[in-house]
């Protein structure tokens, strides 16, 4: 299996989860196999040097830990708000329709570490900034971020570069 084969498994619903909505769906990719284990390696850069991988609540998990087991690394969920028991890191994001809130355990990494952010989709960027500004808290660097798929037309990497013109940014696939 090659790279295009393996992204062509992404489908896209119209209308879903609202008119106008165009949602990727990653099932069928995630169910096969041998185009989940390509994705991962591709999404593991070799060049980058880090030391966790952080992922965002919900699919963002699959990713993220999958990366980190491939590279041997540990694994940072970043969760919705009230979902860690611990001292936390809180940061509020906007959407479309309202503010939401990313939280991170205090101790979820040593100060001075080098962090890869990795998530399913980049849309408009605010769930991607506010999980750097979370790695910031902690006193870590987010070094990479990396995204299975990026919708370009939402300019959500137009939005972290601005914010982070520091951090390198790939994306696998993007429509």
């Amino acid at each position: 299996m090659n790279i295009e084969k393996a992204l062509g498994l992404i489908r896209e619903i119209p209308d879903f989860p609202k008119p106008g909505i165009t949602f990727q769906d990653i099932t069928p990719l995630l169910a096969n196999g041998e185009a989940f284990a390509l994705i991962i390696k591709q999404m593991s850069p070799e060049n980058s040097t880090f030391d966790y991988v952080a992922g965002m609540e919900a699919r963002g998990f699959i990713f993220a830990s999958a990366i980190a087991n491939y590279a041997s690394r540990g694994f940072i969920p970043i969760r919705k708000s009230g979902k860690l028991p611990s001292d936390i890191y809180s940061e509020n994001y906007g959407l479309e329709y309202g503010i939401d809130t990313l939280e991170i355990h205090a101790d979820a990494c040593p100060s001075g570490s080098r962090v890869l952010i990795v998530d399913d989709v980049l849309a408009t960027g605010g769930t991607a900034c506010a999980a750097i500004r979370l790695i910031q808290k902690t006193g870590s660097d987010v070094t990479h971020i990396f995204f299975l798929l990026e919708i370009a037309a939402l300019k959500g990497r137009i939005k972290i570069a601005q914010e982070f013109p520091e951090i390198k940014l790939d994306s696998l696939h993007i429509v």
